[in-house]
């Protein structure tokens, strides 16, 4: 019997997960090829302390991941897909023929403001790493987060203002701190309990808080709302996430890929799956990108003849705080179909080094060294 031919485009958090899902669930019964135009898999949880002189991200180099589960590595880039023919073209023109195709490539980052900074992980030391440094020496007396309102994981921003909040306070300093939000309560997404937890932690931190704003930036230090002005001499914000359009592959609302409860992507025969920042659900975290990728994974070894086709994906959040003292650990799920059920730990409920809860990719790193 031949190899059933699996093509994993992507080299984030959930391509890695499922190549690791896929070797263990599936074995020698299939066939791997990672393509990914990246040298390294850069885990990125961590980046908000780069600006703070602490470890921030670690890098693992794909070549050595490719071998360690016997997978064919392409660097190359995804340019499309051809449905009917089960075929993906690559920019430097290689074509590779597919029984089953996952598509982990990540979104892209736009700044939702021209006036502000743009806090990204891809680049945590280069942009807050001087605003820290000024606040330490006292030449920045002010700085507004401020989070924008749509496809966004809102997590760094939160961790940003009660790490600048720490460290001018051990530095005697008081810098004015404002963080505004459209959302009702922070952390919206993991429920009541976590926002309440968020709430008090910013007021101890002594940051002011502006929530069920829709904020806009009109002018370098002023930040507007309905309502209200905020001026600041620093204004920081985080990426606003786009999908990336794949010609052959159908598109949703801001390029992202729409996929059902299995991860599948319809119109394509039920072959094509996706999984993490590239699919059109809406919480961008790497956690739910890795529960993605192993509900995508067990879906292509049913169809390799492995198992038996998984049930719906029902997605748990799980989320670390870093505060600059103890870390907050924050759960939502989804109870019966009817609402979420929001949970706060002091103590970790889960390997306490894992920021993003992944369960092949947790494992594999832990006997990993970085390159």
């Amino acid at each position: 019997m031949s190899p059933f031919e699996v093509v994993v485009c992507g080299g984030g958090i959930a391509a890695v997960e499922a190549v690791l899902r896929l070797r263990r669930l599936a074995g020698d019964r299939v066939q791997l090829t990672l393509v990914c135009d990246d040298s390294s898999l850069a885990y990125r949880p961590l980046a908000v302390q780069e600006s703070f002189g602490l470890p921030g991200v670690r890098r693992y180099p794909l070549e050595r991941i490719a071998s360690d589960v016997a997978a064919r590595w392409v660097r190359d880039r995804l340019v499309s897909v051809d449905i009917a023919s089960r075929t993906v073209q690559t920019e430097g023109g290689v074509e590779l023929v597919y029984d089953a195709l996952l598509l982990a490539i990540g979104g892209s980052e736009e700044s939702p403001y021209p006036h502000a900074h743009m806090f990204t992980d891809r680049a945590a030391r280069e942009v807050f790493g001087e605003i820290v440094h000024d606040i330490e020496t006292g030449s920045v007396n002010s700085v507004a987060f401020v989070l924008p309102h749509e496809w966004v994981w809102p997590l760094p921003l939160y961790e940003l203002a009660l790490m600048t909040a720490r460290r001018a306070r051990s530095m005697n300093r008081s810098p004015e701190l404002t963080f505004l939000t459209s959302e009702g309560r922070p952390l919206k997404a993991f429920g009541r309990a976590a926002g309440d937890a968020v709430v008090e932690l910013l007021r101890e931190a002594g940051v002011t808080l502006h929530t069920g704003v829709v904020a806009r930036v009109p002018a370098p230090g002023i930040v507007s709302f309905a309502g209200g002005e905020v001026h600041a001499d620093r204004i920081v914000t985080l990426p606003r996430i786009t999908g990336r359009a794949v010609k052959g592959i159908p598109a949703g609302s801001r390029w992202f890929v729409p996929i059902d409860e299995r991860c599948v992507v319809p119109s394509t025969d039920g072959r094509v799956f996706a999984a993490g920042d590239a699919t059109d659900f809406p919480v961008k975290l790497g956690g739910i990108g890795a529960q993605q990728a192993d509900e995508a994974a067990a879906g292509i070894a049913h169809l390799a003849g492995v198992g038996d086709r998984p049930p719906p994906l029902n997605p748990v959040l799980r989320g670390v705080l870093l505060t600059g003292a103890r870390p907050l650990y924050v759960a939502s799920r989804l109870i019966d179909g009817l609402g979420w059920q929001s949970e706060v730990y002091e103590q970790p409920p889960w390997p306490a080094e894992e920021k993003i809860v992944a369960e092949e990719l947790g494992s594999y790193l832990r006997l990993t060294d970085p390159s």
